[in-house]
């Protein structure tokens, strides 16, 4: 096994995305990952489907596209922790284990012995990462929190959508993903930490705290005003032109900076009178005047094809992109070159592809991960594991 992180164990008890999206992260990174699941039940997101992956003749497996994305590199237990014998056997992967991950209730894993003071007496080097809906502490503390009704209860939903159209979540679980990001960089914090202490800790991870952090400049901007900012569809609350138009053929995201930008497009565009004007010079001015500028712009951007603006503005130096469907983007010569589609052997099937991860290392390149794995694939080679490794330590 290579990769940075080569060495470590992980204990992985989390289920659905934002801890497994971690947990991932250290499985492409090199670590021991080891998945403990529900006897005959698994993870919930191995029944959240279809599509399910197929295998060589065209069936269906029941391995769900949704699992499939975010527990690659990963060995997968099977343990009953409500029965003392699961119990006896995640403590002892915890007591040979750096990292534990786990998203249960808060207090949910203390009736098993497998809380965090429980395992931090067992194994003190331990980090141990709980992710919840609200964490550890506060009035919400034992609410359970999904990644929409934490888009909605933290205020991002209010931000997304048409100004005259309904609040609207975001297409991909962005909490939960950004969520399992601060967990793994948590983790290597508390890591680096233990390398002076020898000591590992406790991180607690909220939902619901991450998309108030994500809230980024919006966030600021109502406390520095009081006011609640409004919606602005695919546009800039704070920079025009920012958003997607449509052309002759599809629709271009334009994404201009700065006045020097505007100034290239609208050389580009024809509207070279336009970017001399007062109202339209500075980023300001065009904020101010979004609603006399749009128009002008509109019109002109449907002049032209996706190709000729492409064509035009990148060798402008203005910024924009189409607006691609995922067979564009997974066909495309970049995704190619970046190496983001590869394909793994799955016990199921001869070649499965999966998105990669998106870090490139130049000492230490990340050696293609194993598929994920099915319900209980590795449980007899890791109990080997376990039985070696207290023998060795008895010797």
């Amino acid at each position: 096994m290579t990769g940075p992180l080569a060495g470590l164990r992980v204990l992985d008890l989390s289920r659905v995305l934002a801890g497994p999206w971690a947990s991932q992260f250290f499985a492409d990174m090199g670590a021991d990952v080891i998945k403990v699941e529900k006897p005959g039940h698994g993870d919930d997101t191995r029944q959240w489907g279809p599509p399910w992956m197929q295998d060589d003749n065209g069936a269906d497996t029941g391995e769900s596209a949704y699992f499939l994305s975010c527990n690659r590199g990963k060995r997968s237990v099977t343990a009953d922790i409500s029965s003392a014998e699961g119990q006896a056997l995640v403590k002892r992967i915890a007591s040979q284990s750096d990292v534990l991950i786990e998203n249960f209730k808060v207090d949910g894993l203390r009736r098993y012995g497998l809380d965090f003071a429980s395992l931090h007496a067992l194994n003190p080097k331990l980090i141990y990462c709980s992710i919840t809906g609200f964490g550890q502490s506060g009035p919400n503390a034992h609410r359970p929190g999904y990644d929409a009704m934490i888009q909605a209860e933290a205020g991002l939903m209010s931000l997304t959508g048409d100004p005259d159209g309904p609040p609207m979540k975001t297409g991909v679980a962005v909490v939960d993903l950004s969520a399992g990001m601060y967990a793994a960089a948590s983790v290597l914090a508390a890591l680096y930490s233990r390398t002076q202490s020898g000591i590992g800790q406790h991180i607690d991870i909220a939902l619901h705290d991450v998309q108030v952090a994500g809230l980024a400049y919006h966030g600021v901007s109502h406390l520095l005003t009081g006011q609640n900012p409004a919606r602005h569809g695919n546009a800039h609350p704070n920079i025009v032109p920012y958003q997607a138009f449509a052309v002759a053929d599809g629709h271009l995201m334009l994404s201009i900076g700065n006045d020097g930008q505007f100034r290239s497009f609208c050389r580009v565009a024809g509207l070279d009178e336009l970017a001399k004007e007062p109202r339209f010079a500075r980023n300001t001015d065009r904020v101010a005047h979004r609603k006399t500028l749009l128009p002008i712009l509109e019109r002109a951007m449907l002049l032209r094809s996706l190709h000729d603006w492409r064509i035009a503005l990148d060798a402008a130096g203005v910024p924009c992109g189409p607006v691609n469907t995922l067979d564009q983007v997974m066909g495309s010569d970049q995704v190619a070159a970046r190496r983001l589609v590869q394909s793994f052997k799955h016990p199921l099937r001869n070649a499965l592809p999966l998105v990669g991860n998106p870090v490139k290392f130049s000492a230490t390149p990340l050696a293609p991960a194993f598929a994920p794995p099915l319900l209980g694939q590795h449980t007899q080679a890791v109990m080997q594991e376990l039985d070696a490794r207290s023998a060795a330590d008895t010797d």
